[in-house]
């Protein structure tokens, strides 16, 4: 990989990195201008606030079982090397890194962290810019970016199963399961989008940030989606993970809805599939905490196209392990694999027949610190490199002893309605 600044010499960039705080810019994701390559389009946005980037001031390229070691090694080498002057102390504020990376050390997709070469953020009302780059640039407000322009019309079709096919898949994996081959097992499946002109990333995460407010709306290396599943947040010592699992489709009636809320509480197989989620994740938390809170019950999360069972571990860091190391150490817990882990991809392997590249991989950011959030790239699309038209969008559903097949394409549909509806023109 080669940096796209002055490197030092072993071969790291060399980085000057200024915050300045600014008035409140607005919707941030308006903000990056629209001559930028897709590819460098960044976002990692909730509620109104977090971070966007663009450019490219460094960048790694990963892959293998080291994918996730190699850029952080690299990450801690830059941060030596750089030098950083910041008018904020807040959370991603300074000197940050994006990055996304594959759900499994064997796909071609790697990982990769990017450096921007402009980083605008906001919390808690207060607003800052970063520039980065290899000499002090000047930290002036960027302006609103023009409009995006839509795609057009989307036109959807199989990817590597279709419907029926992936439904046969799901009925195997259920016999694994009364076997006792796995205790749980997570199937994805991929949906091909085409349309009449390139699709715009700035399009995407402003339509998933206004109608998906409450998840983290992501833009990383061609990776774009809405997740509502935060792998691990590490915020000056405290760290925190929220975990989904047990799924049932809205109806857009509140009064049936809040039944269907109570059904999915009281559910023994999502509570099943739940738990299985819930007990990876603490257990790999649990060696870097000196203290842990995990809930004995979950709560149901509601997005605007489905409910969740969710539960939020937390716990007090006791050691000096970065945001990334521990959402390597997370990464793949059950809610996207399935347990026991090894048994799980091995059936994943053998039934998705497809390449989930980054889809249900960390997606997320780090900064100077190691503090950092990554979510799981859950409800996102891949923008297709060779084809700016078109777009590999990914969905998946927890399969245990007592699911349906039938039940969970329409569980898949309803989680590939997000990406569906921010294509739509």
């Amino acid at each position: 990989m080669t940096s796209l600044v002055a490197a030092g010499p072993a071969g790291i960039p060399d980085l000057v990195v200024r915050t300045t705080r600014i008035p409140d810019p607005g919707d941030l994701t308006r903000l990056i201008p629209a001559d930028v390559p897709p590819t460098d389009v960044l976002s990692w946005v909730r509620s109104g606030d977090g971070i966007v980037g663009w450019g490219r001031a460094a960048e790694i390229e990963t892959g293998g079982t080291g994918r996730f070691r190699d850029a952080g090694d690299w990450w801690q080498e830059v941060i030596t090397s750089a030098i950083c002057r910041s008018e904020v102390d807040l959370p991603g504020a300074g000197l940050v890194a994006f990055g996304s990376f594959a759900f499994s050390k064997n796909s071609p997709a790697g990982g990769s962290l990017i450096v921007p070469s402009t980083v605008v953020g906001r919390r808690g009302g207060i607003a800052w810019v970063t520039r980065i780059s290899d000499r002090l640039e000047p930290s002036t407000a960027p302006g609103v970016a023009a409009d995006p322009v839509g795609p057009g019309a989307a036109r959807f079709s199989d990817g590597a199963l279709s419907g029926a096919q992936w439904t046969q898949a799901v009925a195997h994996a259920v016999r694994g399961i009364l076997a006792g081959d796995v205790d749980k097992v997570v199937m994805a499946r991929d949906v091909i989008a085409d349309t009449d002109a390139p699709i715009d990333p700035r399009w995407l995460i402003g339509r998933l940030a206004t109608r998906y407010a409450n998840t983290w709306t992501f833009a990383v290396d061609g990776l774009v989606g809405a997740t509502p599943e935060m792998l691990v947040r590490r915020e000056k010592g405290l760290v925190t993970s929220r975990v989904l699992a047990g799924t049932i489709q809205r109806t857009g009636d509140d009064a049936h809805d809040l039944a269907l809320a109570g059904s999915l509480a009281r559910s023994s197989k999502d509570l099943e599939e739940h738990e299985y989620a819930v007990r990876s994740v603490a257990d790999s938390l649990r060696p870097h905490c000196s203290s842990m809170n995990v809930p004995e019950s979950p709560f149901v999360l509601h997005l605007p196209n489905v409910m969740h069972l969710a539960t939020d571990v937390v716990g007090v860091l006791a050691d000096y392990t970065t945001s990334l190391t521990l959402a390597e150490s997370l990464h793949p817990s059950a809610a996207v694999c399935g347990t026991p882990t090894d048994a799980a991809a091995a059936m994943i392997g053998s039934l998705e027949h497809l390449d989930r590249g980054r889809y249900a991989g960390p997606v997320g950011w780090l900064d100077a610190s190691g503090d950092g959030e990554w979510g799981i790239a859950l409800r996102s699309g891949q923008l297709d490199a060779a084809d700016p038209t078109r777009m590999r969008l990914f969905a998946g559903c927890g399969i245990v002893a007592g699911s349906e097949p039938e039940a969970e394409l329409a569980e898949s549909e309803s989680k590939l309605l997000p990406m569906r509806e921010a294509l739509a023109d």
